[in-house]
């Protein structure tokens, strides 16, 4: 980025993990964007999910855990924090301690707050063990390297009931090239 140059926020976006990306961190994933700033970015990886039922860890917010109810493994930083991701409801206004928009109808969730209060205004959470983060110009450096692919992310997307078929699903919905992405093997000498 030249000097004085504004940088673009990439918050709310979708980072797509390229074939070449063959971090077993980020192999194959799809990552929103919940920050984006000049000293870093942090972000959610969408489609790992884990067999740890919500209900199991959180006492009270299984029942707005959305389908797969399990904990999803947001990333490799701080496994031990808990990030919560929720949907409000079309026309609902959630209360702004409980609930903080992100982009859209998705917004952060507060964990220690009631979830019987967000029934009548939030329609589904999403449960995150640690997350992904990167310094100060890293992240932009994997994009100009090839790492990542950026979108626009759907409302939807963070709440896929089969969190496996994200990454192939955002792609194919690109069209073009991009959709023929979606069908490159994991292993490409397999082929």
């Amino acid at each position: 980025m030249a000097k004085g140059q504004a940088m673009r926020s990439l918050t709310g976006r979708l980072l797509v993990a390229t074939p070449a990306l063959r971090d077993p961190n980020f192999e194959r994933t799809v990552v929103l964007l919940m920050a984006h700033e000049e000293g870093g970015a942090l972000g959610l990886v969408l489609n790992r999910a884990t067999e740890v039922p919500v209900a199991e860890v959180l006492n009270g917010w299984g029942p707005l855990a959305r389908d797969p109810a399990v904990v999803f493994e947001g990333g490799p930083v701080r496994p031990e924090a808990a990030i919560c991701l929720g949907r409000a409801r079309p026309g609902a206004v959630p209360h702004p301690r409980s609930f903080q928009q992100l982009t859209g109808v998705i917004g952060t969730v507060d964990l220690s707050g009631d979830p019987k209060a967000l029934r009548d205004t939030v329609e589904g959470v999403r449960v995150f063990a640690g997350y992904a983060g990167w310094g100060a110009g890293q992240l932009e450096a994997e994009i100009a390297a090839g790492a990542w692919f950026v979108f626009d992310a759907l409302p939807g997307d963070p709440f896929v009931p089969q969190p496996d078929d994200l990454w192939p699903m955002v792609l194919r919905r690109q069209g073009g090239i991009m959709a023929a992405v979606a069908h490159f093997p994991p292993d490409p000498s397999m082929n």
